[in-house]
């Protein structure tokens, strides 16, 4: 038999302080984050009773809000729409954060601290602000939106873009580019400075192109970074919820045709106007967006990883 002192030496434990230091930030993540999380996986398998008690309903909840006459409409147009405004950011904000960060990369580039400022700062801007000052921009009454158009004799083309079915969503997906479009741009600038200036030196004196040392040097050496990007716009997208909150309202307006997985949620589970809100679907709604960005981020990190790890070796 082994002696405690021999089995605390082969398998030692935690250090006392690395305890004190994790536990008070692993307390606040469970509580806010790990609990109610679990809570509303739990709670999307019940349902409520008219006497206001839970009952274990299994996958009825599911069904209901995939093929309920009342319901599937509603998560189906909310899918729609996220997938959109997706893929908006996917086409638009990523290819202008690659195009920004290959020009901040350049050293003969001057004052790139500046630029790099001032693309990054509506980011860190509350979305309220951000929503209501491309309202004022916007809008047909008193925006200077319509005056900018016609500065440039192109004043047929304005409409009420966010009072619009067919166009509000498009343009609440571009705000958000123009929002968020720093975060994509310093990610990959950051891999980009990285690279060693011998490798393109090297290129250079063989006889390379500006744009052959891109595209076959610099890009493949930031796809993983690349990778991070993408899937980190498909989490934000996904989330998505308060730019659309607080310029068309709970409701998504125009009929709802900006409503997003995020938006209702919010109404299913809180109401609005004269509905009751209900826990249950609400958390039904709720588990459907954790399980569709899970399905994402496995997607990335089975696939879009092992292709490019396989790429680097």
């Amino acid at each position: 038999m082994q002696n405690a002192s021999e089995l605390r030496k082969k398998c030692p434990l935690i250090p006392s302080h690395v305890v004190v230091f994790l536990a008070p930030a692993t307390i606040i993540y469970t509580l806010f984050m790990i609990y109610p999380l679990v809570d509303s996986l739990r709670l999307s398998f019940f349902t409520t009773t008219e006497q206001g008690t839970e009952m274990f309903a299994g996958f009825q909840n599911f069904i209901t809000l995939l093929s309920d006459e009342l319901w599937a409409p509603r998560f189906w147009g909310a899918f729609k729409n996220n997938f959109l405004f997706f893929a908006v950011h996917m086409l638009v904000q990523n290819p202008i954060g690659l195009l920004l960060a290959a020009i901040l990369s350049n050293h003969r580039l001057s004052g790139k601290a500046f630029y790099r400022t001032i693309i990054f700062l509506p980011t860190i801007l509350s979305f309220v602000i951000v929503g209501f000052i491309w309202q004022l921009m916007l809008s047909p009454l008193w925006g200077i939106a319509r005056d900018i158009l016609e500065f440039v004799r192109l004043g047929d083309l304005f409409q009420p873009w966010l009072g619009l079915e067919s166009s509000a969503l498009i343009t609440l997906s571009f705000i958000s580019v123009w929002q968020f479009v720093g975060i994509p741009m310093m990610l990959l600038y950051a891999a980009l400075i990285a690279i060693p200036d011998e490798l393109i030196e090297a290129a250079f004196v063989d006889g390379a192109t500006a744009w052959n040392v891109f595209w076959r040097i610099k890009f493949p050496l930031i796809l993983p970074t690349l990778g991070i990007a993408t899937i980190l716009t498909f989490v934000g997208n996904f989330n998505a919820f308060d730019l659309v909150y607080t310029t068309q309202g709970v409701l998504a307006g125009p009929n709802f045709s900006t409503d997003l997985l995020g938006t209702l949620f919010y109404r299913t589970f809180f109401g609005q106007q004269l509905q009751l809100g209900n826990p249950t679907m609400g958390a039904t709604v709720a588990t459907m967006m954790f399980l569709i960005i899970l399905s994402g981020v496995l997607l990335y990190m089975f696939v879009w990883q092992r292709r490019v790890q396989t790429y680097e070796l």
